[in-house]
């Protein structure tokens, strides 16, 4: 073989080995930047979490002490809410605006997750005949991700109750319809309804273009409460849970003697793995490393064939 083809075939070795070396940097760029990107994810959606507030709900035993430690803490806090038979569990604030805390949580920090709050324009105490509450659709359980599930007439008619706690007492909630509507209809979002009989035109209305209904008698006498977030039906959607405000509280039946929701997966691997970066970063070197064996085996193959093969050519010039 001559010494132009030995050199080329250098070359080709030496830029082959380039190549291999540049493939290996970028799996493992991509490894780590999809591990980040990962715990990223993971870490908004724990924030999200509603048993990261239960230290603060109030209850029978605490007598609301702790519920009022978060209320020092952020004096915005003025009810909590929870939807029996979901993951909707959370102290609700009201801030001076409604863009107050759609990044930032009920603590008064920033956080991507926001948190439940009552519209601006609707009464602290709930006494209003109608109240809207806010929150972002998320997935994993999250803030209101579960209010669009109650599209599904069996998840709806399951899940009738809840609890709404303001002026140091807890109130019941009964649900009677779920519906869609566009975020700019007024006359869905509509506070200050105050003249009897534009109240009982506005029961009529929900109950018209409502999904799913419970038949119940709602009057003007009472005061209902609207649970609104983003529907994935449609661009500007908004999916709507409506419930009325009882003085009777109900129990909750989707909890066991334990207190844990029936159905709900006490570990979840795949998510503690997740939510761990230690467990991100050694999962990562693991795949690093058999990467790195793989591409070394093929190296060493390919060299191993590329001598042979000089071996042969050089014995052909023999």
């Amino acid at each position: 073989m001559s010494e132009a083809a030995l050199a080329g075939k250098r070359v080709i070795k030496v830029a082959d080995s380039i190549v291999n070396l540049a493939v290996l940097i970028a799996v493992i760029l991509l490894i780590v930047i999809g591990s980040y990107a990962l715990w990223d994810s993971r870490q908004v959606y724990q924030t999200a979490d509603s048993t990261r507030y239960a230290v603060y709900k109030p209850t029978d035993e605490n007598g609301g002490l702790s519920f009022a430690e978060l209320q020092e803490i952020n004096p915005d806090v003025c009810a909590w809410l929870e939807v029996y038979g979901t993951h909707i569990d959370y102290p609700v604030v009201q801030g001076k605006e409604n863009m107050t805390y759609v990044n930032r949580n009920a603590e008064g920090k920033y956080s991507q997750s926001g948190a439940i709050f009552l519209d601006k324009y609707c009464s602290r105490d709930f006494s209003d005949f109608s109240s809207i509450l806010y929150g972002h659709h998320m997935e994993k359980h999250a803030m209101f991700g579960e209010i669009g599930l109650f599209k599904n007439k069996d998840y709806f008619e399951a899940r009738r109750y809840g609890m709404l706690y303001y002026g140091g007492q807890e109130h019941g909630l009964e649900f009677f319809a779920f519906l869609h509507a566009d975020a700019y209809d007024t006359a869905v979002f509509k506070t200050h309804i105050t003249e009897r009989k534009q109240q009982q035109a506005y029961i009529d209305m929900i109950f018209d273009r409502a999904r799913h209904t419970r038949d119940i008698n709602i009057t003007p006498d009472e005061k209902i409460v609207l649970l609104s977030t983003c529907s994935t039906d449609s661009t500007n959607g908004r999916d709507i849970l409506v419930g009325r405000i009882t003085d009777e509280v109900f129990a909750n039946p989707f909890n066991t003697e334990d207190g844990s929701r029936n159905g709900e997966l006490i570990v979840n691997c795949l998510d503690g793995l997740v939510g761990n970066p230690w467990c991100l970063g050694i999962l990562g070197l693991l795949l690093i490393c058999l990467i790195a064996l793989i591409l070394l085996a093929t190296l060493k193959k390919r060299r191993y064939r590329n001598t042979q093969e000089e071996t042969n050519n050089e014995g052909d010039m023999v």
